[in-house]
């Protein structure tokens, strides 16, 4: 079947088959415009987190981790050290004990992965609202097209093939875009769904290694602080006797 008689079908289609294909239209364009901006949008972050975790392990100390992140707000790791920075700010300057600087610590960094992999995934939905709902809106330009050929056959009173082919061919036509937009849609989804799955692995190694760092100087401070303590206790020799 060449273009022109598809165009010829399309335009003696009815108007409820005309919005069903519109409507399928639509929805490949869009899900083939997200799947372009996520996958480019996933490996940058991929990439992202990788070097950035890779950089954070190589510092000497929680400081220099935290800078060697840089300002890229565009890193998935960005904003999760930021929210365990600001914890950890905050509760030094209000002289919270090391236990309740880790524990809340490792709480905003909890937080700081799901709000990154909420973000991360947003959008996913539509994919997925494709890829389920796009075989159904094609069936319903089937069975209207079904129903539309059944129509012509009780108006002629004839079953010849002239007499339901256009209506049989809309709704192969319906039937075939809406298996277009769902299966690219069911595979692009999946695909998402591992990467992302991936940078979650990454986010909560990260997440790990902020969390050493942070006992770390937590253990740091207490020990610088022990020896001084412990001297200002121990009595002086020469007044011994």
């Amino acid at each position: 079947m060449d273009n022109t008689s598809i165009l010829s079908i399309l335009s003696q289609a009815t108007l409820v088959a005309k919005f069903v294909l519109a409507l399928l239209v639509l929805m490949s364009i869009g899900s083939w415009t997200l799947m372009f901006q996520k996958w480019f949008a996933l490996k940058a972050a991929q990439r992202k987190a990788a070097d950035g975790l890779d950089r954070f392990q190589k510092a000497r100390d929680l400081r220099e981790a935290v800078q060697s992140l840089g300002g890229d707000a565009a890193s998935p790791l960005y904003h999760v050290a930021q929210q365990g920075v600001a914890e950890f700010n905050r509760l030094k300057e209000a002289g919270s004990s090391g236990d309740v600087v880790a524990d809340n610590v490792r709480r905003s960094l909890r937080q700081g992965v799901g709000n990154e992999m909420t973000r991360l995934s947003a959008s996913l939905s539509f994919l997925a609202t494709a890829a389920n709902t796009a075989p159904f809106i094609g069936l319903f330009g089937t069975v209207w097209g079904i129903m539309h050929s059944f129509h012509a056959i009780g108006q002629m009173k004839s079953a010849s093939l002239a007499t339901v082919a256009p209506g049989i061919s809309e709704a192969l036509i319906a039937t075939a875009i809406g298996l277009f937009v769902a299966i690219p849609a069911t595979v692009g989804y999946n695909i998402f769904l591992g990467m992302i799955s991936n940078i979650e692995v990454q986010l909560v190694n990260f997440a790990g290694a902020f969390l050493n760092r942070v006992q770390r100087e937590i253990n740091a401070h207490r020990g610088a602080g022990r020896p001084s303590a412990e001297r200002g206790d121990r009595p002086d020799r020469t007044d011994r006797g």
